[in-house]
């Protein structure tokens, strides 16, 4: 039994209105539960819980905290409290004169014989007694037809018995018949009562008929059975108090959202939200954007990631620790607001941030989590890798991820199957290429090894990708400018991990520094934030192959001074958006863990 309740949406926050609660649960110790299981923190997302209940009727009113998901808080009060109460039944019956406990279709079996055995009963009981009244009425009849002779047999008769002996002799007619003539009143003599005497033996004579049918005729049986509980449904029954809907014994969050894409974005300062990815639409290389989002004075979009609903997303922070959460709890915005405040999600420390997010399909694979990785690069260009299995039961404080050097931060996480290439750039525009298989499997809290050596100064890592198949994939890296450009694998020649690596980009002051470096293919879209809060989304396809030295082409055109690139984010183009998502993930998580598997992650940028 599920209480009855409605979300009502406020300017400000969103209402759980409860109108009805199952048989038997106490309102006053239910509200009190639900305030407890809030102080508690044992269900996020509860603000205030009142009992409004007045004559117009039963109102329980539970306020939903900014930007909660009301339709995901309402079902965990569904599971966790009374609000959803179940009911045993112990159908224990008599049959044939013996207890017995009775399943439903048992229940309904012996109740319909119950029913029948009924019927059958009655109707020899109403026959008897029709057929015992039309004996009495052919005596009557032959009575009045012959009223002179009777009349003058009774009067010559000394005795009742005896006028009842000489009738029954005189008419053929048995001692009920001839008591009935005797006792017959004279006003029964009338033209009238002699037509009703007629019409109730024509009567009896039609529902002899049909009672013998009843009795002789088995589905005649089954229609008056139908018809008498029809009769009673009519006289007694009424609308349903309780609605029947499909149950699972156990609420799947999952049920309520489909799993379409989605793109999550971190502001700089903390604020997170989700957005349909069909709110971003495409335009031409070199556009002005469109606005993306409001933020607070001196924020912006820090970094946006592609998912979709159904996904487990890992958040590392840049102090190197490893947060979870399911997609569809992250609160929805749409590409204008301003999110929730990550730190009411996720525990995470006052002076920590997250900077990377991988999104995982199915986190029960075992198969799947025992042969992918995790690999971690460090702005000071440390590399570590770690089993993704060691990822799966991370407490509600979050677990350490990789043990963080001093002055040193978390800057690219990505999924590896083991036999991936590796790409990590810099900001002076130098990239390193090496195989996976140079960094050997290292324990959740170890620290990694040297994966690029920096130029020295301020020189940092911006980003890492990982590299499936160089003859499909190319490299796109984008400036603080607003410049990009695309170029082959092959371009980037292997080297062991450890190098300064080669050029990337020609840095100039029109380009300004490297902030991003991304794998793609053809079939991508790259949406790009500056830190003004305007986004572009444009298509991978229109920014052609060119060397590996050289500056690039403008990808978006910075329309305020001082303005630089936030973050960059690469999702499938939305003319391939129409393929079943599901069958899109499964094919590629087997062939390529980092698209779509794993998350892009928008590197960071300059303060």
């Amino acid at each position: 039994m599920r209480a009855k309740a409605e979300i009502e949406s406020t300017e400000t926050h969103d209402k759980i209105v409860v109108t009805e609660i199952p048989y038997g649960v106490n309102k006053a110790d239910l509200v009190k539960y639900i305030a407890d299981l809030a102080n508690e923190h044992k269900i996020e997302g509860v603000a205030n819980v009142n009992d409004e209940s007045g004559r117009q009727g039963m109102r329980i009113v539970v306020d939903c905290k900014r930007d909660a998901n009301a339709n995901v808080l309402l079902n965990k009060l569904f599971k966790m409290t009374a609000l959803q109460s179940s009911f045993s039944v112990n159908n224990i019956a008599l049959v044939k004169g013996r207890p017995r406990l009775l399943n439903l279709k048992e229940c309904v079996k012996y109740f319909v014989e119950h029913r029948h055995d009924v019927t059958i009963r009655r109707t020899k009981y109403d026959l008897k007694k029709a057929q015992e009244r039309a004996h009495i009425l052919e005596g009557l009849i032959i009575a009045v037809n012959n009223i002179d002779e009777v009349v003058h047999i009774i009067r010559n008769s000394k005795t009742p018995s005896d006028a009842q002996r000489n009738l029954e002799q005189r008419f053929n007619l048995d001692e009920l018949q001839s008591k009935a003539i005797v006792d017959m009143r004279l006003s029964q003599l009338t033209g009238l009562r002699v037509d009703q005497l007629h019409q109730e033996y024509d009567d009896l004579m039609k529902l002899i008929a049909d009672l013998e049918e009843i009795l002789n005729n088995p589905e005649r049986c089954k229609q008056v059975m139908k018809d008498e509980l029809q009769e009673v449904k009519e006289k007694y029954g009424d609308v349903r108090r309780t609605e029947i809907i499909p149950f699972d014994h156990e609420f799947n969050a999952e049920d309520f959202y489909p799993d379409d894409p989605v793109v999550i974005t971190i502001s700089h300062m903390g604020y997170i939200k989700r957005t349909h990815l069909d709110e971003f639409h495409e335009q031409s290389r070199g556009g002005m954007g469109s606005k993306a989002a409001r933020h607070r004075d001196n924020d912006f979009a820090e970094y946006i990631y592609p998912a979709t609903m159904h996904n487990t997303l890992l958040f590392f922070t840049q102090k190197g620790r490893c947060y979870w959460q399911k997609c569809y709890e992250i609160p929805e915005g749409d590409k204008n607001s301003k999110g929730r405040a990550i730190q009411n999600m996720l525990n995470i420390e006052p002076d920590d941030a997250i900077n990377a997010v991988l999104r995982i399909k199915n986190f029960n694979d075992d198969e799947f989590l025992k042969t992918h990785y995790v690999m971690f690069a460090t702005k000071q260009g440390i590399i570590k890798k770690t089993r993704l299995d060691q990822y799966r039961n991370v407490r509600a404080a979050g677990v350490r991820a990789i043990n963080i050097n001093e002055g040193d931060e978390v800057v690219g996480v990505r999924l590896t199957n083991g036999h991936n290439e590796i790409l990590l750039a810099n900001r002076n525009g130098r990239a390193v290429r090496f195989d996976e298989n140079d960094v050997r499997t290292m324990g959740r809290v170890s620290t990694g090894v040297i994966g690029m050596r920096l130029d020295g100064g301020d020189d940092e890592v911006v980003g890492m990708v990982c590299v499936n198949d160089p003859q499909t994939e190319t490299i796109m890296v984008v400036s603080e400018n607003g410049y990009g450009k695309r170029s082959e694998v092959e371009d980037y020649r292997k080297t062991a991990r450890g190098a300064k690596g080669v050029k990337t980009l020609a840095i100039t002051e029109k380009t300004g520094r490297l902030v991003a470096i991304k794998v793609v293919t053809d079939e991508n879209d790259l949406m790009i934030i500056n830190k003004s809060g305007v986004l572009i989304r444009l298509k991978v396809a229109d920014v052609r192959v060119m060397g590996r030295a050289t500056q690039g082409v403008r990808l978006i055109n910075l329309a305020k001074k001082n303005d630089t690139i936030a973050s960059v984010c690469k999702v499938m183009s939305s003319q391939e958006e129409d393929v079943e998502e599901a069958e899109v993930l499964n094919d590629e998580e087997q062939n390529n863990p980092e698209n779509p598997e794993t998350l892009e992650n928008l590197d960071k940028t300059q303060e």
